[in-house]
Formats: C-alpha cells, structure tokens, sequence
C-alpha cells in the first residue's frame, strides 16, 4: 500500500520525488529507467521511446540519450550521488512481431540504459526487459520496490 501520492509519467517525461510517493507508467517498447538512493529516500523515473537523439528538432527526453543523464542530473541535484543510486530497467517490448525494425527498437532502448548507466558506474539491480508484452510498473519510494504487472501485447 502506498501512502503517499502516485505520480503517472508519460512518454518523455522525468519524475524525481521523495518517500512516500510512488512513481507508475506503463510500457511496451518504450523503456523506463528507475533511480533510488536509499539513504535519502529520493527515486525517479523516467518513460522514453527511442534510444537515439538524432540531432533534429529539441533535445527531449523523449530519447535515452536525452531522457538517462537529465533523470541522473535531476538526483544528483536533489543530493544524490552516482555511487549512492542504484538502477531498476523496465520495458524494451518487441511489440509487433514481424515488424524487424519495430522489433530493434525496444532491444536499442535496453541497451542505451545499460550502456549510460554504466558510464555513471550505477550499478543495475534488477531488471525486466524485453519479451513481447507490455508492463505497467509502479515505483514505490517508500520501499525502493518496483511493482510490475504484464499487459495485453497492444500497448504503442
């Protein structure tokens, strides 16, 4: 049971907030990468759909690239450190099989999370990506505990 308010974040957004809060979205393709540091009950999550910024247009966190460092950015500014956060990934459904190149995106979002985060040296503690059906995921701020339920494969 959570306590305090649930924040629902859509694709391209970032969430930081503090215990009690809770944090949910739901995801097919789309990734989501969730920070908690649990020495100052501060977690955040973010809901992007691509994995690669290609210069065009803004830079919004509708891309990994764009989307894994502000998340970051936004818990070292509320007192966090990198060696202090650690990682929960979320998402990278191949949605429409026979669709190959639909079927890469979901995989590129997994691996740009693994890859960022590692170049922060935030160690990922769990993980549930991939697969071909779509998750609802509700972080718990409280416990540092991600609830999961899967969905029908029509999500995106």
């Amino acid at each position: 049971m959570i306590h305090g308010a649930s924040t629902f974040i859509h694709v391209g957004q970032i969430h930081v907030d503090e215990a009690p809060c809770a944090i949910s979205t739901v995801l097919g393709s789309c990734v989501a990468v969730c920070l908690y540091d649990s020495k100052l009950g501060i977690g955040g999550m973010n809901h992007y759909l691509l994995p690669f910024w290609n210069g065009n247009g803004l830079q919004s966190p509708k891309f990994g690239n764009i989307s894994i460092p502000k998340l970051i950015e936004s818990m070292i500014a509320k007192g966090s450190t990198p060696r202090s956060i650690e990682a929960k990934i979320f998402g990278g459904a191949s949605m429409n099989i026979g669709a190959s190149e639909a079927m890469m995106i979901g995989k590129k979002n997994i691996l740009v999370a693994r890859e960022i985060l590692n170049e922060y040296k935030i160690m990922i503690v769990a993980e549930d990506v991939g697969g071909q059906n779509g998750r609802k995921i509700q972080f718990d701020l409280e416990r540092g505990k991600v609830l999961l339920k899967y969905t029908s494969r029509t999500i995106e």
